[in-house]
């Protein structure tokens, strides 16, 4: 998997980000020196959090033959101060007809999503910086 950041020319600090055929945009927020022109890359974190627990869970309940519509993930997150760890809060809102035994499964399956493991383990870098050509 591959994310490419290209500066825009539009905007203070807008990157369009390329991920296969699909392109989208990021900034800072105005309080944050930026033009808001999108979501800033930590709004994109909750985001592919929230996304990927909500598409884990569907996949499973379409498995198992069972009606979850509607279901809303919402993910709020607080980024890490000195001395303490990155918190994200994740709620999980299903349908009341699900019985107790399906909202557990549900649940413990919303923390297997390949996000919230990645997030929840350990991470590891290798950063490369290259220069342009002269031109």
């Amino acid at each position: 998997m591959k994310a490419i950041a290209r500066r825009s020319k539009a905007g203070t600090y807008q990157h369009d980000i390329a991920i296969r055929e699909h392109s989208i945009a990021t900034d800072e927020p105005g309080e944050a020196g930026g033009d808001n022109t999108g979501p800033s890359p930590q709004e994109l974190l909750a985001a592919s959090l929230a996304s990927c627990t909500a598409i884990t869970v569907e996949m499973y309940a379409k498995r198992k033959g069972w009606e979850i519509d509607p279901i809303e993930v919402e993910v709020e997150y607080l980024p890490a101060e000195r001395g303490s760890p990155t918190s994200f809060t994740l709620k999980l809102v299903l349908p009341s007809h699900l019985d107790d035994e399906q909202v557990g499964r549900l649940r413990v399956i919303a923390a297997k999503c390949p996000v919230h493991r990645i997030l929840d383990g350990e991470v590891m870098f290798d950063e490369i910086v290259e220069q342009t050509p002269a031109a």
